[in-house]
């Protein structure tokens, strides 16, 4: 008795429904995209081992703790009030002024003179902070600097920095308004 020859299965179909499944399943899945903070890097220190001495009246400290509370120079603070504390940090006053940061006098091109504030915003959250309360601290500190520069913007150009399109004239802006944020790793600040 002779053996019947099972007959074979057509492999070539399978192929077909694999890739189809997984067109399906590329077309079908959505990718996260993730959000964050755009934020321009300073170039890299040339002399790491150098120890950059900045006066105290200089620097507006900014400390968040685990509990995400607030304290702006060491007193408590308000995420709602914080642009406005930073901003008036920031504008450049009188020389002279030892409640205020020190200013520099500087000819910048199609600005002219102007002073510029040499006051730093010290930066430091514990491990602990949650990232919203992060986000929304430099998201705070951004809106200060933007206000700054669109003020600026409007006095000396006319227009909303966000607006201009010379990029002479933005780099004029960023040189009167630097955006001076330092932000030290996180640690165990405590309550």
């Amino acid at each position: 008795m002779a053996r019947r020859a099972s007959p074979e299965i057509n492999a070539g179909s399978m192929a077909d429904i694999a890739f189809l499944l997984l067109i399906f399943f590329l077309v079908t899945t959505t990718m996260d995209v993730d959000s964050g903070i755009t934020r321009r890097l300073p170039p890299p220190v040339e002399d790491p081992d150098e120890d950059i001495k900045i006066k105290q009246r200089n620097i507006l400290n900014v400390l968040v703790n685990k509990n995400d509370r607030l304290l702006v120079d060491g007193k408590p603070g308000d995420i709602r009030t914080l642009k406005d504390v930073a901003k008036n940090f920031m504008i450049p006053v009188y020389p002279d002024d030892p409640n205020h940061p020190e200013t520099e006098l500087k000819t910048i091109d199609f600005i002219g003179e102007v002073y510029t504030s040499k006051g730093v915003i010290s930066l430091k959250n514990d491990r602990g902070t949650s990232y919203d309360m992060y986000i929304n601290v430099q998201n705070e500190l951004a809106r200060a600097f933007n206000e700054l520069k669109e003020e600026m913007a409007q006095r000396q150009f006319g227009t909303r920095y966000s607006k201009l399109t010379d990029k002479a004239k933005i780099d004029a802006i960023n040189e009167a308004v630097p955006v001076r944020i330092s932000e030290a790793e996180p640690e165990n600040i405590g309550d």
